[in-house]
């Protein structure tokens, strides 16, 4: 497995705090960096904030509500305020972004215009999750277009590529350098950030083709496996887990999923942030270490009560430390919109 080349925080002590209301209930593997996709605005200093969202479509009721108002009706000023205040922004993108492929056979199928591409670089998104089950709505030539339109953009695409295994890569995202004069800075080695993206779930009439245009999938163990390598081949980096997985609809994670997260923590996982329940649900802290099981949706047209709560996560991470900030988010007319309220909640309070 290479290393796709294009910035998260590790928690160190056992305890993070949450901001958000009422959320805690609900050869060798490694290769040479790839560099061909740069990330714009790359951190040039000792620390990194990033931010991720839920899930993003831009079809069906969303594409109703952009025919009356238009794409940039769909950022709220207080979602712009959290992307400005980001080095990056991290989002699900669940529905290809093309003109070209053919529709799957399958229940529930979206494609999104190219130009929703463009808004969201504009409003500050940098990478966009490609690791999903509605990647491949419109075939191989769909996905393989959406990656393309998407660095055609000025964003970065990950979690799918022109073979299972390059969609498998994690990426590296930067190199957070300490400062001079910092306690421990002489001779400490810059400190790389890592994402890996996993859809684990079965795709609806999806012929598995690993030397195809593909989002990466994984076992578990597999993952694990990875994860554990490049922890042991760079002790000191910082390893982002992102997952589409779980029950849709649900407050809480399949006691599976539970066992799985720990599996993955323990090979060496620092945070691990999921989506596709389309709800918010558990946020756990296990051995200091922040699991969101699922982070619900973001632009989505969903009007249940149950899917219009969300959060956002933003991370900030130095050479040696990092912090995660819960945002919660309620979704109105397919719009997030960052809750006034904030109240500090203790992860540790998460049920076991």
């Amino acid at each position: 497995m290479g290393i796709m080349s294009c910035a998260c925080p590790k928690v160190q002590s056992s305890k993070f705090k949450v901001q958000s209301p009422n959320l805690i209930s609900h050869s060798s593997l490694l290769s040479t960096p790839n560099t061909q996709h740069p990330t714009p605005n790359t951190p040039s200093g000792g620390f990194l904030t990033i931010t991720f969202t839920g899930d993003m479509l831009f079809d069906r009721g969303v594409r109703r509500v952009i025919q009356q108002h238009g794409y940039d009706w769909l950022f709220s000023p207080s979602v712009d305020s959290v992307f400005r205040s980001s080095q990056y922004v991290v989002g699900n993108l669940e529905c290809p972004a093309t003109r070209r492929g053919y529709p799957m056979y399958k229940r529930f199928m979206f494609r999104a215009d190219p130009e929703c591409l463009d808004a969201l670089q504009r409003h500050g998104v940098t990478h966009l999750n490609l690791a999903n089950n509605h990647s491949i709505d419109q075939n191989r030539e769909g996905l393989t277009d959406t990656r393309n339109n998407i660095i055609r953009a000025g964003m970065t695409p990950f979690g799918a590529d022109t073979t299972m295994a390059a969609a498998q890569q994690p990426l590296l995202l930067t190199h957070l350098f300490p400062h001079r004069g910092a306690r421990g800075a002489s001779g400490a080695s810059p400190r790389p950030v890592y994402m890996f993206a996993s859809l684990q779930m079965a795709l609806e009439n999806y012929t598995y083709l690993p030397d195809t245009p593909s989002p990466s999938m994984f076992t578990t163990d597999s993952l694990a496996r990875h994860i554990s390598l490049l922890r042991s081949e760079q002790p000191n980096a910082y390893i982002i887990v992102c997952l589409h997985w779980g029950a849709e609809h649900t407050l809480t994670p399949l006691p599976q999923q539970r066992m799985q997260a720990h599996q993955l923590v323990r090979a060496g996982a620092d945070i691990i942030i999921g989506h596709h329940t389309h709800t918010l649900q558990t946020i756990e802290n296990f051995e200091g270490h922040p699991i969101y099981y699922s982070i619900g949706n973001f632009i989505f047209d969903q009007t249940r009560p149950i899917n219009t709560r969300a959060c956002m996560v933003k991370l900030t991470i130095t050479p040696t430390d990092a912090h995660a900030e819960t945002i919660p988010v309620t979704i109105r007319n397919c719009v997030p919109h960052v809750d006034a309220v904030k109240q500090p909640v203790d992860a540790d309070n998460t049920p076991n």
